[in-house]
């Protein structure tokens, strides 16, 4: 500034001001700023899309968290109810999903720090760079609630003689319908859905994980391998049938010219019925481990699924030894015995509660040739993991069902 001239000087604010008005004039961001919100999101990369379609406030571990138990329930090793924390039943789950794909075990997680206002413990997330999350290309998902599920609830009464007195046991909430149709924890879904969760109402759009959606509607039609056997079985009993009147019309037939090319015939029933052939009852096995809670399905030897569940308590112990499948019913009705329940004799008082998603085995029935055991739904997820059951083995709802859709008559069921 030394040797400039004075009056220069004074024109120097004068020159900064209308620079300045003409920058602003011509800068390209100011039109930018004025594109309508649409372009702007379409023009963000996915990445930064999808984490604004989470929740604005969620932060990355807890985004990250989700994505993993979206991605092992899919798998079909079950993190239990989806919470967006990763620790308990996420972390046994992870460790059996990378078992039974021949990925190195993670070393041990370190003790987790207590967080004030945390409901469970939370870990931090170990590299899982050698596992595909990405394929869960969107955590979560828009989910219109349906007159369906608004039809699915009704009044749930509290006391078991005034249970028996209804003929469906319904869900008691809208929230509770859609939480158990997509494995969420419900205070989870209230924290990804401020605000729309006090009247929930059919039409209402909400922020949901993406997972396979349980539907209580078609537990009633669940396919079941002894079914699917059972109708293999006939169709094979008819090919061999029309096999045989084809033969008996062959030595009626008159007889072909020499030069008379073969017919190609289509595939028949059984080569159709071979191809969806289940799996013999030998052919799978489960095994429960009472220590870390968790069940574990086996086809020919090979792990394919893992559940969390909850087995019996001090007075009703689950019966240890092997054991196997005698039947499955969908849509069971419960017999309440109180006195059978907390002691395992029979009482003289019982009651007789109806079927539906809060009946107290759920909505499968898997039972052992044990009298009064079995593998069973719950009334409540919450309590998976946390609370005993009556000597049962439980399960929450959608992880019975997957279940029931694997298993068999005759199938070996270990509880160690």
């Amino acid at each position: 500034m030394h040797g400039m001239n004075p009056p220069v000087l004074r024109l120097l604010p004068l020159l900064g001001f209308i620079f300045s008005l003409l920058c602003g004039l011509s800068l390209p961001a100011a039109a930018a700023d004025k594109k309508p919100a649409k372009e702007k999101a379409a023009a963000k990369p996915a990445a930064t899309a999808e984490s604004e379609k989470a929740t604005p406030s969620m932060p990355a571990d807890r985004e990250a968290a989700t994505r993993l138990q979206v991605f092992l329930d899919r798998a079909n090793f079950g993190p239990g109810k989806i919470d967006g924390r990763f620790g308990g039943f996420s972390e046994k789950a992870l460790g059996l999903y990378r078992e039974a794909h021949s990925l190195p075990p993670l070393p041990a997680a370190p003790a987790p720090a207590k967080v004030a206002g945390q409901p469970e413990k939370t870990i931090p997330l170990p590299d899982l760079s050698d596992m595909d999350l990405a394929s869960v290309k969107d955590v979560f998902i828009e989910y219109t609630v349906t007159e369906a599920d608004v039809k699915a609830t009704g009044t749930v009464p509290n006391g078991v003689p005034e249970k028996a007195k209804l003929k469906w046991l319904p869900y008691a909430t809208v929230t509770e319908a859609v939480g158990e149709k997509f494995h969420v924890d419900v205070d989870y879904l209230k924290e990804l859905n401020p605000g729309k969760l006090e009247a929930v109402k059919a039409g209402d759009t909400l922020k949901v994980p993406n997972v396979e959606p349980f539907d209580i509607a078609g537990v009633k039609t669940l396919p079941l391998l002894d079914q699917i056997a059972a109708k293999d079985a006939a169709a094979t009993a008819e090919h061999e049938k029309g096999k045989k009147k084809q033969t008996a019309d062959k030595k009626h037939d008159k007889p072909k010219p020499k030069d008379a090319k073969p017919v190609k015939q289509p595939e028949t029933a059984k080569t159709e019925a071979a191809k969806v052939t289940p799996l013999s009852a030998d052919q799978i096995s489960i095994k429960v481990d009472t220590k870390d809670n968790m069940l574990r399905l086996f086809e020919k030897e090979k792990l394919v699924a893992a559940y969390p569940v909850t087995i019996g308590s001090a007075q009703t112990e689950s019966p240890l030894g092997e054991w196997k499948v005698q039947s499955i019913a969908r849509l069971p009705d419960f017999r309440y015995d109180i006195s059978f329940l907390n002691t395992g004799e029979r009482g003289s008082k019982t009651y007789l509660l109806a079927p539906g998603p809060n009946d107290p085995v759920g909505v499968v029935w898997v039972a052992l040739n044990k009298p009064g055991i079995g593998l069973h739904g719950t009334e409540d997820p919450d309590d998976i993991g946390r609370n005993a059951s009556h000597g049962c083995v439980r399960l929450a709802n959608w992880d019975i069902v997957r279940l029931a859709t694997h298993v068999r008559a005759g199938v070996a069921v270990s509880i160690h």
